[in-house]
């Protein structure tokens, strides 16, 4: 009897830790759940441990973090008949909002082929209504368009179209022989051009140094001739003033002589007292 109650009670514990480890589920920050009870929407399970009943309550996890979808390369006829090989990629998410969520699993079966197919089909509508230098110049407003289309499609799946690229957009071989003629020849003329330029930039500092050089001597020359002319002015202005008494002491030194040689007396003025302050000649 004792080993029939043990066997119970091993029994009924094992069961009821496989009970308790079934029911508790852990959902990542990552994820959002969706638990059903008895096939029926129940419940909205955010992050951290979430309790459900086994065999009646299931959950069901969500990522809602940002994705990345590359669609097959397929070729699209353009508005001027070339066939253009055109690789698109979509980034996406589920938003985390609890309605977005039962949308994404219960609006749409499974909306990642539906994304892929609608993603195609947009592409042919937009790019085929435009000549192939429009497609391959106007990318980003294209890459908008193609966004702008898919939001509105997939609205109602609780998906966000983040962005959409156009990753590679290639021509026709005799198209894309052309086109590299094309980039060839521009880039020679730009090169001609910048180098043009840069000569004749050259040949304008060289002008310019010479013109500073021109005009560094002429002003060398000015200060030179205003230097002399200062010179000759100040030497005259002393010439005038000095001069003019060394004249007069002369001319009264030549009074002298003549009047000495007269045998006359003369008495010098205080101004002459290095000469004589009294000849007598009969002395």
């Amino acid at each position: 009897m004792n080993e029939i109650i043990l066997t119970f009670l091993v029994a009924f514990s094992g069961i009821f830790i496989l009970f308790v480890l079934t029911s508790i589920k852990i959902v990542r920050p990552i994820e959002r759940g969706l638990i059903e009870r008895m096939g029926k929407y129940d419940r909205y399970a955010e992050g951290g441990m979430q309790f459900i009943i086994p065999l009646i309550e299931r959950m069901v996890r969500v990522n809602i973090t940002e994705q990345m979808m590359e669609i097959d390369t397929q070729e699209i006829i353009t508005e001027d008949n070339l066939n253009a090989k055109v690789d698109l990629v979509i980034y996406y998410k589920v938003k985390e909002d609890e309605q977005s969520v039962k949308k994404s699993k219960y609006k749409v079966e499974d909306f990642i082929p539906q994304i892929t197919r609608l993603a195609q089909t947009t592409a042919r509508n937009v790019i085929g209504t435009m000549p192939f230098k429009e497609v391959n110049s106007k990318r980003g407003k294209l890459n908008e368009d193609l966004a702008k289309i898919l939001k509105n499609e997939t609205g109602n799946w609780g998906v966000e179209i983040v962005r959409v690229e156009l990753r590679e957009i290639t021509p026709p071989p005799e198209v894309q022989d052309t086109m590299n003629k094309v980039i060839q020849a521009e880039n020679t003329k730009r090169a001609a051009t910048d180098f043009a330029t840069a000569t004749e930039t050259q040949a304008d500092g060289v002008k310019r140094a010479n013109i500073k050089e021109a005009e560094g001597i002429g002003q060398g020359r000015r200060i030179v001739a205003d230097a002399n002319a200062y010179k000759i002015k100040v030497e005259n202005e002393a010439a005038k003033k000095y001069f003019r008494g060394n004249a007069q002491k002369l001319k009264q030194l030549e009074i002298t002589l003549g009047s000495l040689q007269n045998n006359t007396k003369i008495v010098l003025g205080t101004d002459n007292k290095q000469i004589l302050k009294l000849f007598d000649l009969n002395r």
